[in-house]
């Protein structure tokens, strides 16, 4: 039995923006807005999620990766018992719940900042950032300069090799597993982050809880370097998120093909033995559906999603096809506010939302897909079929970015007794050694080979 992570499909949540919090946070009373996210969690328990990210939700000034206290939950979204009862009520769901963990910077308003700003060089906290200078200045004229998150100086670099700053980060989380039941963190900018400190988290949080899990947000580089057997689990898979939207653009399957092959192909893959956080869209990316061209490429798009090596994450209103683009600096567009019922209400039961939900239902317990070894097995610019291999049985998968319906011939992968249509439950003839399939225009078929 695999790890629940590797097995797991996520649904991410930014929740300042489903819940239509506002952009600064200036209130002074707490707004229970957690509350609403309640009943999500069936939801996402219907859909086929086993796991959600949420994030960021501790107490920031604005967007909530400027850090301003890291044990209250945002007063935007509610307070503390809130986030224990979401967390509570998921977990009764048979969901685990993993959060944002933001250690390369704080906000401003953070109190080790406001010391420094008070006291100067007298005090206890001028280590704790780096690049603090008191004969310089910064955009804000503190009257000094410091080093800042690709120079947003809103969001002021910590500076990790620092004891006193890491022990505190350590205990925060500690605070976190202890306080809130979290399966996990998603660790913010893990790409500029010190190695050292992430083996210290592992080694910490593995004593803590000994499934809980780790994934890193790290965009371009070798992945192996942060996903190890000493650091994190896991790390964002950018490279295979650009192709999963430009390899259905310009009807070229090559591209994923490519990438796959170099990342986990059984010959020579790697990241053999690792297992990638996928995505096609999150909080910081355009959507999926305002990326693509031809929008019913959405349907092959998802598939491969949820059966290529990986770990599956959708990201909250995908089901319904929501649309949204940054619009220069601006991210709201990429964080819409959603009513549940009022999605539910517009879109019962959508082709697509029944498409995901029948993925969801798929990669469940499905240990093929969780832990198979990747084989290519037919290759076009506009059809892609490949297996995932484990033991007796196989599932092999096809897609199609034509716009018109195709023929294709796959061999199959290994000895077999049947095989079935895993969504239908329709027999699929067999050929000469190939399964003999039509796939629909922008469409795909997922199919389980046995031996028995």
């Amino acid at each position: 039995m695999s790890a629940w992570y590797n097995e797991a499909v996520f649904y991410h949540i930014y929740p300042l923006g489903l819940t239509g919090a506002p952009k600064e946070n200036r209130e002074n009373e707490v707004t229970h807005r957690f509350q609403e996210l309640f009943p999500w969690i069936e939801h996402i328990r219907e859909i086929g999620c086993t796991a959600i990210y949420i994030g960021p939700l501790f107490e920031s000034t604005t967007h909530g990766y400027d850090t301003r206290d890291y044990r209250l939950v945002d007063r935007r979204l509610g307070d503390n018992e809130d986030f224990k009862k979401f967390v509570a009520l998921a977990h009764e769901a048979g969901i685990k719940v993993v959060v944002d963990g933001v250690f390369n910077h704080t906000g401003r308003e953070f109190f080790a900042f406001r010391d420094i700003q008070e006291k100067r060089e007298g005090s206890p906290y001028r280590k704790w950032y780096k690049g603090i200078n008191f004969g310089g200045n910064n955009p804000y004229n503190d009257g000094f300069g410091y080093e800042a998150w690709r120079n947003c100086f809103e969001l002021v670099n910590l500076n990790l090799w620092e004891r006193e700053v890491r022990d505190y980060l350590l205990d925060v989380i500690r605070f976190w597993i202890d306080e809130f039941d979290i399966d996990g963190i998603r660790l913010d900018c893990a790409d500029c982050l010190d190695f050292e400190f992430m083996k210290e988290m592992r080694a910490m949080t593995s004593q803590a809880k000994a499934d809980f899990w780790l994934m890193g947000e790290v965009i371009h580089g070798d992945y192996s370097r942060w996903a190890n057997d000493e650091m994190l689990h896991s790390v964002t898979n950018y490279e295979l998120h650009k192709g999963l939207y430009s390899g259905h653009n310009d009807h070229n399957y090559f591209e994923i093909a490519h990438t796959i092959r170099r990342e986990f192909d059984e010959n020579g893959g790697i990241y053999r033995g690792r297992t990638l956080y996928s995505f096609v869209d999150n909080h910081d990316v355009d959507r999926i559906v305002s990326k693509l061209t031809n929008k019913e490429h959405v349907f092959p798009v998802y598939t491969l999603l949820y059966t290529l090596p990986g770990i599956p994450s959708l990201y909250y209103g995908a089901e319904w096809g929501v649309e949204g683009k940054k619009e220069g600096a601006s991210d709201d567009g990429l964080r819409p506010r959603i009513v549940l019922e009022e999605m539910e209400k517009e879109n019962p039961n959508s082709e697509l939302t029944r498409h995901i939900k029948a993925l969801g239902e798929l990669r469940k317990g499905n240990e093929t897909l969780a832990e198979g070894r990747y084989r290519e097995l037919v290759l076009t610019n506009r059809q892609y079929a490949f297996a995932r291999i484990l033991g007796d049985e196989a599932v092999v998968v096809a897609v199609n970015n034509d716009e018109q319906p195709a023929e294709i011939r796959i061999p199959i992968p290994m000895e077999a007794k049947a095989c079935t249509d895993v969504f239908t439950g329709e027999e699929i003839s067999v050929e000469g050694g190939k399964i003999c399939a039509e796939l629909n225009a922008c469409g795909s078929i997922v199919i389980k080979v046995t031996n028995q």
